[in-house]
């Protein structure tokens, strides 16, 4: 971890260059690739740092030590994907385990949990994290893992983490947290006492869509350890190159996140207003559920949100008709990215589970980039006056 107390904007340009793994000392702005499966070892008997790249690489690791020292952590980990950095992390419960996780849970967490983890006697439960009461009664003698998403995907509800911490502690159980929408720029959950905290660094911390990577920091050097044999074990390791890319997109994370967050909070108060949009889910206003909650445990809103359209037809005209925003998975980038949540991201969840999380088919999630915002603006306002074109003025489909 840094020595100094720098903000994190600064810590996002030169962590990583805080770290020297080379025997000589280059000067060297950006560190090298080391494109190497295996390291010769100088003694029969003693070997050094390196062995074989799934075990640990040098440019791995400079990014494993930058994103532990953004996050607070002991042990950070570098995971082939978010999945896979997520996956890692269940990992560490047994059979006859059983987890709490945030009911409205990004889709492949909840294909994960649902379809995998039930396959080795992993019991769990959905349950509303925003109602600490309600999460608390849910609470089982075998229970090792409160597991949470805020905000939360796609419907931005916020959890306290805090609350949900104390009663993790009170049961003897982990607390993981989701933190790809907030970053360590916004929201650091092991300062809030969160035992370890996950990534879908695809999004946010690389920032370009142009890798696949998943992050883990420990709150602990013996839960690092733990982690780190599973990921050892596993193989789901990030390759050399996308962690070198990885390293440089944090390195522009601060003035990317923080420019798309003041465009995204102009956008949703835009969207409120329009009288097309039924409802508008941004934490950073003022009048959301979590607003409170959000603004006492995070330092920003973040750059996406989601609203929801009367109709099915209504959001197919509306995506049709932009023009700046891609329609595609994912988020994060420096491009605007539209999605529909009910067939991309949380396709795997059954019809009446979306239902009951408020993920309509009319629900559209927006990734906010660094176009300007008045061109975004503009461009929304467009895809409306189309979308208000399949609408008669009882609200009903022509």
């Amino acid at each position: 971890m840094s020595a100094y107390n720098d903000r994190v904007e600064t810590k996002f340009i030169h962590s990583s260059a805080s770290h020297d793994h080379t025997e000589h000392n280059t000067g060297a702005v950006n560190v090298p690739i080391y494109l190497s499966s295996t390291y010769h070892q100088k003694s029969f008997d003693q070997f050094g740092p390196y062995d074989y790249s799934r075990s640990g690489n040098p440019t791995r690791q400079i990014l494993e030590d930058t994103i532990a020292d953004l996050e607070g952590g002991q042990r950070g980990l570098a995971f082939a994907s978010g999945m896979a950095a997520i996956s890692a992390a269940f990992m560490l419960l047994s059979s006859g385990d059983h987890v709490l996780v945030s009911k409205d849970v990004y889709g492949g967490t909840y294909r994960l949990i649902t379809e995998i983890l039930n396959k080795y006697n992993i019991e769990h439960t959905f349950v509303n994290m925003s109602d600490l009461n309600e999460t608390c009664s849910a609470i089982q003698p075998n229970t090792r893992v409160l597991y949470i998403e805020t905000p939360s995907n796609p419907c931005l509800n916020i959890t306290d983490i805090e609350g949900v911490v104390k009663l993790a502690k009170a049961n003897d159980c982990l607390t993981f947290v989701d933190n790809t929408f907030m970053t360590p720029l916004y929201q650091n959950p092991l300062e809030l006492g969160a035992d370890v905290v996950l990534h879908s660094a695809t999004k946010f911390l690389s920032g370009h869509s142009d890798i696949i990577a998943g992050l883990a920091v420990t709150k602990t050097k013996e839960l690092g350890e733990k982690l780190a044999f599973i990921q050892n074990s596993f193989g789901s390791i990030l390759g050399v190159q996308d962690a070198y890319q990885l390293i440089q997109g944090i390195k522009t994370l601060g003035a990317r996140l923080s420019h798309s967050s003041e465009t995204a909070e102009k956008i949703a108060l835009h969207l409120h207003h329009h009288p097309l949009t039924e409802d508008v889910y941004y934490p950073g206003l003022s009048f959301h559920d979590g607003y409170p909650i959000h603004a006492r445990q995070s330092k920003g809103s973040g750059a996406l949100l989601s609203f929801r359209l009367p109709t099915k037809s209504a959001a197919k005209a509306f995506v049709e008709n932009i023009r700046l925003p891609v329609f595609a998975v994912s988020l994060g980038a420096v491009e605007s990215i539209l999605s529909c949540p009910a067939t991309m991201s949380h396709a795997a969840m059954p019809a009446k589970e979306r239902e009951t999380r408020g993920i309509t088919d009319g629900l559209l999630r927006l990734s906010v980039g660094l176009e300007h915002p008045d061109d975004l603006i503009k461009d929304i306002d467009q895809a409306f006056e189309a979308a208000s074109q399949v609408i008669n003025k009882k609200g009903i489909l022509l």
